[in-house]
């Protein structure tokens, strides 16, 4: 009698195609969303560090204007000077902002995320 060199389908390993596409679908979709996400982090790291820099002004003008200023060099689109928080906290100026961004998924799906930050 010949023998066969197969294992019993019951005893095999690895993944079904089926199952190959699903969790490649899996991935290229959270590579999607963080491709989406990823540049929204740096703008909002740039963004304190802007805040950072514009809380040397003296006046609320003067803190906007610095900080449209690094704006335009780091390419700060979500908010802009008028958009900061800006106030006097004894002999300190305290620089603030607050914004959300939302990343379309699916169909009515959004990922809605909150930023804000302040000076000391």
């Amino acid at each position: 009698m010949k023998q066969s060199n197969r294992a019993p389908r019951s005893q095999q390993r690895g993944l079904s195609f089926i199952s190959l596409v699903l969790v490649a679908a899996l991935i290229v979709s959270t590579m999607v969303v963080t491709a989406q996400v990823v540049p929204t982090g740096i703008e909002y790291v740039a963004a304190k560090k802007a805040i950072e820099r514009a809380k040397v002004g003296s006046t609320v003008l003067e803190v906007q204007q610095i900080f449209d200023r690094a704006a335009a060099i780091d390419d700060i689109s979500s908010i802009s000077g008028k958009d900061l928080d800006i106030r006097k906290v004894g002999d300190k100026v305290v620089v603030g902002f607050a914004y959300t961004r939302e990343i379309h998924l699916v169909g009515p799906a959004y990922l809605v995320m909150k930023y804000s930050a302040q000076t000391n």
